[in-house]
């Protein structure tokens, strides 16, 4: 192990500048370029990275204190592997203008057979499936920031998901063409990234375009990584060319806080305009946005958006005049508790469908469909795709397979169940795409099988398996979820009887499943074992009628106690 020490880097043309913000404490692990520090001028604040990577033996700093370009902040203690490193940083801030020999490098993406020529790449939105436009709710990168292939460059959130972009190339950003608020679609162009030759490594341009807050530490980094590299970034990323950091420019409109604490409340989705600071001069602190957060799911405080959505929501029915406010309740008085942040897809699926349950009639109508020879067949099937070595590997069919192709059938014999209320139209739809609820530690999703009609059993479980999958890992593209004509909910597999399934907007109904049993049916003659499934049809009624939705049970029921029926 040995020591080293992390200064200050190059911060412009600031004499000093206040330590307002330490991220980082004795005993703590920091990687190269972890933020360990915040500081502040009368015009802007930045933070200080990390030159070196291991754990922080002594800090050096304050709050309070004036540190300035060279100023020592902290010793880490570090490995064999970083010593090297270390030491020509060191000599590379101490003395900018000696060229230091360093260690045998790395292989480098760089070539040392000829320069590389530039390019620079569009990158644009890809295919999100059928939505026209998407909502910018978070942008990761910026000017000068050196990304890698398929690395995510914002966040889109739609009513239904939320998303991030990644990049197609690997280079460095010239340009972002995005803020957050804006509306993209497939298409839209996100970024212009500078692409040096073939396979190159985006920290060999990133030095000149390095913003002037860790410019030292680029330069280091430079120096280790052999004298190729930056005569190469050099001519083939002029920096008159970029645009440059300009740490002396204030930045008008922006709330006085941290990037961390500008970081913390993009993720919370808080507005820190409305956020009032209790730190030095005003300052907005983690204990601040903590508290608006605490006030705001309490309902003590009301956001500007939701001030503004209020009338509309009223209009709409999403809200009623004369209730009491939500009891504001102190639960840890009560005994002990633990909090713990709603996932992003628990907000967005919960709001929907809060709304669809305020907003649509529900109505829901329960019927048993007899099973016991469905459920025999597909047992049979299984059992004989595994002796035959078709199972070995496939999936299996379930029962849900069978459900999804029987209510295809429902559907084209009840067309107004495929459809979609559009003002004052209804809109018919000719294709049958069937989602059905997918239970993950995210939360629910509802991924969608296209064309079900055109697909047998067996490549209906296979594709449920695989989306399923999909939606357990978060790999669920928008495009996999969009375009339900029907949604089915099963809790066939955990168990209870009947419950009111909430319609998926825009669709008109949904199917909700419960864990078959064997009941006693009487045939005309004598009570029978028979395997009963409970159905729970929860339908539109400004659509759809009451005699109409029986209908459709009745019929979806027969389809399931004889299966031939799908034919006819």
């Amino acid at each position: 192990m040995a020591l080293v020490e992390v200064k200050v880097p190059d911060i412009g043309d600031f004499k000093e500048v206040e330590v307002i913000e330490l991220l980082v404490k004795p005993g703590d692990t920091v990687k190269v370029e972890q933020s360990l520090l915040t500081v502040e001028s009368d015009k802007a604040s930045m933070e200080i990275p990390s030159s070196h990577a291991g754990v922080v033996r002594e800090l050096r700093v304050k709050l309070g204190d004036k540190v300035a370009h060279g100023s020592l902040v902290l010793v880490l203690e570090v490995g064999a592997v970083e010593v090297a490193v270390a030491v020509a940083a060191t000599a590379a801030a101490a003395a900018p203008g000696v060229t230091v020999n360093p260690p045998p490098p790395q292989p480098s993406a760089v070539k040392q057979d000829g320069v590389k020529t530039t390019s620079l790449i569009e990158v644009l939105v890809p295919d999100i499936g059928d939505f026209d436009e998407v909502a910018v709710i978070e942008v990761m990168v910026k000017v000068g920031d050196a990304i890698k292939l398929e690395q995510s460059l914002i966040t889109v959130e739609s009513d239904k998901a939320a998303m991030e972009i990644p990049s197609s190339h690997a280079g460095v950003v010239k340009d972002v063409r995005v803020k957050v608020g804006d509306k993209v679609a497939k298409g839209s162009l996100v970024v212009v990234l500078v692409v040096v030759g073939e396979g190159e490594a985006a920290g060999a341009v990133s030095a000149p375009m390095a913003s002037a807050a860790a410019a030292s530490v680029a330069a280091a980094a430079a120096v280790v990584a052999a004298p190729v590299a930056s005569p190469v970034a050099d001519r083939v990323v002029p920096t008159a060319a970029l645009a440059a950091h300009q740490p002396t420019v204030l930045q008008t409109g922006l709330p006085h806080a941290s990037p961390s604490i500008r970081k913390l409340a993009r993720e919370l989705g808080v507005p820190l305009s409305e956020v009032k600071g209790t730190g030095l001069k005003s300052r907005i602190t983690q204990d601040d946005v903590q508290s608006f957060v605490k006030n705001v799911m309490s309902g003590a405080t009301q956001t500007a958006a939701q001030k503004l959505k209020a009338p509309a929501a009223q209009q709409a029915g999403g809200s009623f005049p004369g209730l009491l406010a939500w009891p504001s309740v102190d639960f840890a008085k009560f005994g002990p508790v633990e909090r713990k942040d709603l996932s992003r897809i628990k907000k967005i699926s919960g709001a929907n469908l809060h709304r669809n349950w305020v907003l649509i009639p529900h109505v829901t109508n329960h019927d048993d469909a007899d099973i016991t020879d469905l459920e025999a067949f597909r047992v049979a099937t299984n059992q004989e795709n595994e002796r035959s070595g078709k199972g070995t590997g496939s999936v299996k069919v379930t029962m849900l397979a069978f459900l999804i192709k029987a209510s295809v059938a429902a559907l084209k014999k009840f067309p107004e169940f495929n459809a979609s209320l559009e003002g004052d139209a209804i809109v018919f739809k000719n294709y049958f795409h069937i989602g059905f609820a997918a239970d993950t530690p995210n939360g629910l999703m509802v991924p969608v099988i296209k064309d079900a009609d055109k697909k047998g059993v067996m490549q209906i479980s296979q594709e449920m398996s695989e989306l399923a999958k999909k939606a357990r890992d978060g790999k669920l593209s928008p495009a996999e979820m969009s375009g339900g004509c029907f949604s089915i909910s099963s809790l066939g597999g955990i168990g209870g009887r009947y419950f009111t399934p909430i319609i998926n907007a825009p669709e008109v109904a949904i199917l909700g499943v419960c864990k078959s049993s064997m009941q006693p049916v009487w045939n005309g003659n004598e009570f029978q074992p028979r395997l009963m499934l409970p159905l729970s049809l929860s339908w539109d009624h400004r659509v759809i009628d009451g005699a109409a939705a029986a209908r459709f049970n009745v019929y979806l029921a027969s389809i399931l106690a004889d299966f031939r029926r799908v034919l006819l």
